[in-house]
């Protein structure tokens, strides 16, 4: 197993590849499939500019690991048939991360979270570390959660769409990797029973996941997280693994707060024999970091309080990327 980063930005200065090189990350994933060139002016990745990416971050000693597509709108999911361009896109761009050398790709769909169904507020850890906590309690104006009939049409849209991406990521030989969603509120499409439903309408192992341990964590704590390493680990459908810790869950607490690896209710050391078991080899990446002092935090509203991307001189990112690394050497140690 290796250690990947998120990244916001393909705006990587020399510093942050260096500093990124010196905490000894093996991989860089991007997070915003926006960010690539081309994508504004075509719709899809300058594989000329992609190669000038990967050839610098190579430099120093570290390659690409996972890339998102551009994001699969409001427009799309609601009316499919007057939005196609945004499904050819994505397999455009998935060809050219392929020509490129990348081989897994995440693709964002709108509607997979619902807003709206908790408060977010800031919690507070050690040393006065800033973390995001969500809470069913104290939001007690809830908006309404899509129907049944709205969910399947938004199902019905996935489907069209992930029918194109899913042939052309077998064509290629890519990984085609949904993340859970986040916050996994009861009902959401991509929640514990909606990637059984991936894994079932495509029965291929180029679909699978970026198993987000936090996420599912939230949604119902160490045993879930467990149970679903081991079922989806066998099947050789997790491609990439976001390595973080939270205290409580929706289901026992009716909130949760995202903690320090070591800090919160998981033990990562399970979670990491777990993974072995199952054969994962590939990268744990430290995903929603708390912010500690002095930290310029990579935040965005639809997380509050939570640093979920790279920028340099990050202390948080520093400790968990320096805390897995030491986990892995103890693992290896222990299992010879």
């Amino acid at each position: 197993m290796q250690v990947s980063i998120t990244t916001n930005t393909t705006e990587l200065s020399d510093l942050d590849l260096q500093q990124l090189s010196q905490l000894g990350v093996d991989k860089i994933d991007f997070g915003n499939g926006h960010s690539f060139h081309g994508v504004s002016e075509q719709g899809f990745p300058d594989l000329d500019e992609l190669l000038k990416l990967k050839k610098r971050i190579r430099s120093w000693g570290m390659d690409i690991n996972r890339v998102t597509l551009p994001n699969i709108d409001k427009n799309y999911m609601e009316n499919p048939e007057k939005n196609e361009q945004q499904v050819q896109n994505s397999v455009n761009s998935i060809k050219v991360f392929s020509e490129a050398g990348i081989d897994i790709v995440r693709q964002r769909f709108e509607g997979d979270v619902f807003y709206g169904q908790s408060k977010f507020y800031e919690a507070r850890h050690r040393g006065d570390a800033i973390a995001r906590g969500e809470s069913l309690g104290l939001l007690t104006n809830k908006k309404p959660i899509p129907s049944k009939d709205a969910l399947d049409k938004w199902w019905n849209s996935f489907r069209k769409a992930y029918e194109h991406l899913v042939e052309t990521s077998q064509d290629l030989n890519v990984k085609l990797a949904m993340h859970p969603s986040d916050t996994p509120h009861h009902n959401s499409p991509f929640d514990g029973l909606g990637l059984h439903k991936i894994v079932d309408q495509f029965p291929n192992e180029n679909v699978g996941f970026v198993y987000c341990i936090g996420t599912r964590a939230e949604a119902g704590g160490s045993s879930l997280v467990m149970d679903e390493i081991n079922h989806f680990g066998r099947k050789k459908r997790i491609f990439l693994v976001h390595f973080r810790n939270v205290r409580g869950s929706l289901a026992t607490a009716g909130a949760f707060e995202e903690a320090m690896l070591d800090d919160g209710d998981l033990n990562m050391y399970k979670i990491l024999l777990e993974l072995k078991k199952v054969g994962f080899d590939g990268c744990l990446n430290p995903d929603h970091v708390p912010i500690f002092a002095g930290d310029e935090p990579d935040v965005d509203n639809k997380w509050a309080y939570s640093n979920i991307g790279w920028k340099k001189s990050s202390m948080g990112f520093a400790y968990s990327v320096g805390y897995i690394k030491a986990l892995i050497n103890a693992m290896n140690e222990f299992m010879g």
